[in-house]
């Protein structure tokens, strides 16, 4: 007999829990989504700094080996998602492969990743508006633009302490409006949003191509500066572990099986799907985006693009892109907020978190409670937390679900040999095996601190399921 800490859901329960939802998305719905939330603000801000504080020109280094291990870890979502077409991505895996108490860990850092990466997100985002604003003649309160007690800059010249970041809350409200309405409303808003994102990108690279200066891109590798994770190749490890925040995207997809017309088919689609599309544009976009500004120059900088397209000097242009991505930050928010409240929805529905965490609204099949407890957690990050700070810890989370799928494909092709999958990962044992080692490399670089605060909110998480969970589970009840 299994201890309650080590109770694996089935295979057949973890992918037909019912929770209510509408199934109404499609495969190319899901690759927009997985899109919308990959190219965001890892691309248009912690590009920046992780090129200025970390990597230099070599950020576009980084983001190849940040992609190369999402790949591993991409097939290995790919079959765990057509064999488990279950809602709540990395969690749901976990609970079939390895037991109750890894599926609660995982879970619960899910939530740190999506929660401090929205945060983040609605961060940079308030750095785009007020530049976007301000081009516009419009300026923001300073002071209303940054984290409590950081020095800004007044109109006048003097300096003051800032108070809070008003239009990242503002932003993270709006969304969590957008996604009470319903799933079917919002994410063809998503799509439309996605498309505008894309041909932004597009006109950027167009505009500030010609602008390359090959000079910048020398030295390629900037010298380490005695600290580790301060150029070199560690500087190069840190930013790829930084980069890790660019691809929530395709994680995030695994989350809206219950969403999804047809799962065991076009999750995998709109994971690969989204993993490749991103690779590329990230991969091509860092590389302009250190060719047209010196990597030493933004890093402290929110909106790097917006001082690529300043350097590049289309006043023509500017306000289009810089509007284009202000639009497209909110398919990133989209996804985060949706994934926040599925995996919360199927943890309640596995009696692991209190009931009210799944129950939904009559008319719009939404999680109210969930939408509303994470819009305030959230906004209360993003006011006060720098965006530096928020990037690191939505990593370490990301990285964390990484390895835990990798482990389970190995796993459950050990305890369910024969149960259907539409998709296999190629290689054996070799794929998630380099998944492991890869997302493991690039975890160990980050700093001290990032790992300080994982393992107190995992703490934080543990005391919430012995206090709770254990003795709620649907399983325990079963045993009953």
């Amino acid at each position: 007999m299994t201890t309650p800490l080590w109770r694996t859901k089935p295979v057949s329960s973890a992918a037909d829990s019912q929770t209510g939802l509408k199934r109404v998305l499609g495969p190319w719905q899901l690759v927009a989504l997985g899109v919308g939330v990959t190219i965001g603000a890892g691309l248009f801000s912690l590009t920046g700094v992780a090129a200025g504080q970390n990597a230099g020109p070599a950020v576009t280094l980084s983001f190849v080996i940040a992609a190369v291990a999402c790949g591993f870890a991409g097939l290995c979502y790919g079959e765990l998602a057509s064999m488990i077409p279950s809602g709540g991505s990395a969690y749901s895996y976990a609970y079939a492969s390895m037991g109750e108490l890894i599926a609660w860990i995982i879970g619960w850092d899910l939530v740190l990743e999506y929660t401090v990466g929205a945060a983040a997100v609605a961060s940079s985002w308030s750095g785009y508006l007020a530049s976007l604003l301000g081009g516009w003649g419009i300026h923001i309160d300073p002071r209303l633009l940054a984290t409590p007690m950081t020095p800004v800059t007044m109109p006048d010249g003097s300096m003051a302490l800032a108070w809070f970041n008003l239009p990242a809350v503002c932003a993270l409200w709006g969304v969590t409006a957008l996604l009470m309405r319903g799933v079917s409303e919002s994410t063809t808003i998503n799509t439309i949003v996605v498309c505008i994102k894309l041909a932004v990108i597009v006109a950027v690279i167009a505009a500030c191509a010609p602008h390359i200066s090959f000079e910048h891109y020398h030295p390629f590798i900037p010298q380490n500066t005695g600290t580790f994770g301060q150029f070199g190749m560690s500087g190069v490890m840190r930013a790829a572990g930084m980069a890790f925040f660019a691809y929530l995207g395709f994680d995030i997809v695994s989350t809206t099986a219950q969403d999804s017309r047809n799962p065991a088919r076009d999750i995998p689609i709109g994971i690969l799907g989204s993993l490749l599309v991103c690779s590329v544009v990230y991969a091509v976009f860092s590389m302009v985006l250190t060719g047209v500004v010196d990597y030493r120059a933004m890093a402290n900088d929110p909106s790097p693009v917006a001082t690529a397209i300043d350097v590049a000097g289309m006043p023509w242009l500017a306000s289009l892109v810089k509007l284009g991505i202000t639009a497209g930050y909110i398919s990133v928010l989209f996804g985060l907020l949706m994934g926040q409240a599925r995996v919360f929805l199927i943890m309640s529905h596995d009696g692991l978190l209190p009931p009210v965490f799944s129950k939904l609204n009559a008319s719009t099949h939404t999680p109210w409670t969930s939408h509303l407890m994470f819009a305030a957690l959230t906004s209360g990050l993003a006011a006060v937390l720098p965006i530096g700070q928020l990037g690191n810890m939505t990593s370490i989370g990301t990285l964390l679900a990484f390895i835990i799928v990798c482990i389970g494909v190995p796993v459950l092709r050990a305890r369910y040999p024969d149960a259907p999958r539409q998709f296999r990962v190629p290689g054996g044992i070799l794929v998630p095996l380099l998944g492991i080692l890869s997302c493991g490399a690039v975890m160990v670089s980050l700093d001290r601190l990032t790992w300080i605060r994982l393992v107190v909110w995992l703490a934080i998480g543990l005391a919430v399921y012995f206090a709770y969970g254990i003795r709620n589970s649907r399983l325990c009840r079963r045993e009953s």
